[in-house]
């Protein structure tokens, strides 16, 4: 049985506000898997029910609680993930979408036991929980430290890595990287004066947005327009354009029809966010096959397959529960 619940920040705060005492929050800058998240609004859904019960489920009458953050793609990783412990397992899932704040309200909740997992990125764990600087880190390095510190300190674990990367990126309009050959940020430094970079006005103003881009790449654009963040692609597609700033999972570069491209990031400046599944251990115990179950999620997604489910969702107005269970299917990790 799948029961999907959504909660704002505020609900959340008011029922754990007994269980968290003494829990100190997280704060910090929003990430980049994170920084478009309050800009999404939750859609309430209603799972339905099975009175089956199959493998371990018998024994143990709690679901298994996930909680998301307010992002298309997390509430496609929810699903994901619920769909395969049911499948795995037997055991039933309560969905928990949309918790406003994203970790810095997950996290202490985690801590309260009032969820059980919950997807997160590798570089908001590492900053925003942990608080170091993900400076001269490398992912492998990362991941294990996170894995560590989290089990010491929170009695939790990092279960996998589901593939993809939610960092920043640059985009270039399709005809642009082919006239250019463009395929790496660095490709843009000789031809950069012809060019026109448009940006949101946060990402041009930023320290470690556009001045660290320029000065990392050596880039001196012929012209840097102001542009509103819902209206980028547009004024790519448009020609208003020629470069913008951009998330190597944005729903947009899913879209066929709108031929832009990602640059590599090959001098490294961005951070990476990849995705992982954040598990209490004392869960893992209380529900015997659960980490089994957790692990199918390990190497299934790209950048662009994140991507096109997040186009199918935002753009196409699927239902993310019939996104997610295509895309398991298509794997092979659910049946038809």
């Amino acid at each position: 049985m799948k029961k999907v619940k959504l909660w704002t920040a505020a609900v959340l705060t008011a029922a754990l506000v007994g269980a968290m005492a003494g829990c100190g929050g997280n704060s910090g800058e929003e990430t980049a898997a994170e920084s478009s998240a309050g800009q999404e609004s939750a859609d309430a859904a209603a799972g339905g029910e099975s009175g089956e019960e199959t493998k371990g489920a018998a024994a143990v009458t709690d679901p298994v609680r996930i909680a998301t953050k307010p992002m298309t793609e997390q509430y496609i990783l929810g699903e994901m993930l619920g769909m395969l412990i049911e499948d795995e397992t037997g055991y039933s899932v309560e969905i928990t979408k949309g918790i406003g704040g994203g970790t810095s309200n997950i996290q202490p909740a985690m801590e309260a036991g009032e969820f059980d997992l919950y997807p997160e990125y590798t570089s908001s764990g590492w900053v925003l929980v942990l608080g170091h600087s993900a400076e001269g880190m490398t992912d492998e390095e990362m991941f294990q430290e996170l894995k560590q510190e989290y089990e010491e300190k929170y009695g939790m674990t990092w279960l996998g890595l589901y593939g993809f990367n939610n960092t920043y990126t640059v985009v270039v309009r399709g005809e642009v990287a082919d006239e250019y050959g463009l395929t790496k940020t660095s490709d843009l430094a000789p031809v950069a004066g012809e060019l026109t970079f448009g940006g949101n006005p946060d990402y041009l103003e930023r320290e470690d947005g556009f001045p660290a881009l320029c000065e990392t790449y050596g880039l001196e654009f012929g012209k840097v327009a102001d542009i509103d963040i819902g209206l980028k692609y547009q004024a790519l597609a448009s020609g208003d354009i020629d470069v913008t700033n951009a998330y190597t999972t944005d729903a947009q570069l899913g879209n066929k029809a709108l031929d832009v491209r990602a640059l590599e990031d090959d001098k490294h400046l961005q951070v990476n966010y990849y995705c992982s599944t954040v598990v209490r251990q004392d869960s893992l115990e209380k529900f015997p096959g659960l980490e089994d179950a957790l692990m199918k999620m390990d190497g299934i997604l790209t950048d662009q397959e994140m991507a096109n489910l997040n186009y199918q969702v935002e753009v196409e107005g699927k239902d993310e529960q019939d996104v997610a269970r295509e895309f398991l299917t298509e794997k092979g990790l659910l049946e038809e």
